[in-house]
């Protein structure tokens, strides 16, 4: 059996202003679309306010575009990123 690649793969959460989740979300929508990454992005009840998926075949690229991108958006308060280990998928 031939395995693929694992994919450099990164769970942001971000904490936001109340009600400002959709708008958000959207502004995601089109950082992410520009990029050309593959991305999953809701927004979830609990102690955080939205969760992303992101996955790109450069781990250096995942890290900017969340360090420069995302975590820039106005509104976003704090975020937390977890990469995945490659090496276990």
């Amino acid at each position: 059996m031939i395995k693929n690649k694992p994919v450099p793969t990164a769970f942001v959460l971000l904490n936001s202003d109340l009600g400002t989740d959709v708008s958000i979300i959207a502004e995601i929508k089109q950082i992410l679309t520009k990029e050309n990454v593959k991305y999953e992005v809701r927004g979830v009840y609990g102690v955080y306010d939205i969760v992303l998926k992101i996955s790109t075949d450069d781990a250096e690229k995942l890290r900017t575009i969340i360090t420069n991108k995302i975590r820039g958006i106005s509104k976003v308060h704090s975020t937390l990123t977890m990469m995945v280990i490659e090496e276990q998928e």
